[in-house]
């Protein structure tokens, strides 16, 4: 379902990404992990065609990101690290914006099942600028999933949320990984631990780890690990 070789993206003499590559499949939810800084959040970019590459290939449904960008586009839901919203719109209103920009058929009953899904009943009536940063979180991952893309990358998903906020939308991306492949990126441990079946641990713009939750939990006792993390 995602398939990146050997991505590299340089800015001027910083190198971002070094030679990156891995696969993902469906059903499969795989947190990237690492510090801040670490090229984490431009791989997302790369993957969703925000911006290109500055050598390597991916592929997102069998679509190439240079010759099949809006086929790459249609096949993702993406959560941005600052969620860009409206935030004049009231809620239904902005998510059956997007759901028009999807084209999809029947939108106010997808919205309806979305704000059902992501929690978002009780605040649905209200301006997004009248949300709080967890319901605002809701809102972009409402957004993200409205035409029920089969990836879904999402950037710092649960950064500044309260626990209650936290804990549903961990069960909302466990859930929807069941059925989704599922890329988010954190610099967070528990995080990962949470909601992932898999973890790809980026320091300085190469992989140095690619393990499954079991391999990471007995990675994490070595000071190498701590190194990475913090």
């Amino acid at each position: 379902m995602i398939e990146i070789k050997n991505i590299t993206k340089t800015y001027g003499e910083q190198k971002a990404l070094d030679n990156i590559s891995f696969s993902v499949n469906g059903g499969e939810i795989v947190g990237l992990l690492g510090p801040n800084g670490a090229g984490k959040s431009t791989l997302m970019k790369i993957l969703t065609c925000f911006i290109p590459p500055t050598h390597g290939e991916a592929f997102v449904c069998g679509n190439s990101i240079y010759d099949n960008t809006m086929a790459v586009r249609r096949h993702i839901g993406y959560l941005p690290e600052h969620n860009p919203l409206y935030l004049d719109m009231y809620v239904r209103e902005f998510l059956r914006f997007a759901a028009g920009l999807s084209g999809i058929k029947n939108n106010r009953e997808r919205v309806e099942e979305m704000i059902a899904l992501t929690g978002l009943t009780p605040e649905a009536n209200k301006k997004i600028g009248q949300l709080s940063k967890g319901y605002r979180q809701r809102v972009g991952l409402a957004q993200a999933l409205i035409h029920d893309p089969q990836v879904l990358i999402l950037d710092e998903p649960t950064t500044g949320l309260d626990p209650n906020q936290l804990e549903f939308i961990r069960n909302v991306i466990r859930t929807e990984g069941k059925k989704k492949v599922v890329l988010l990126s954190t610099h967070i441990m528990q995080e990962v631990e949470a909601m992932c079946d898999r973890a790809i641990i980026i320091d300085h713009g190469k992989i140095v780890a690619d393990e499954s939750i079991s391999n990471l939990s007995a990675l994490a006792l070595t000071e190498q690990f701590h190194k990475l993390t913090s």
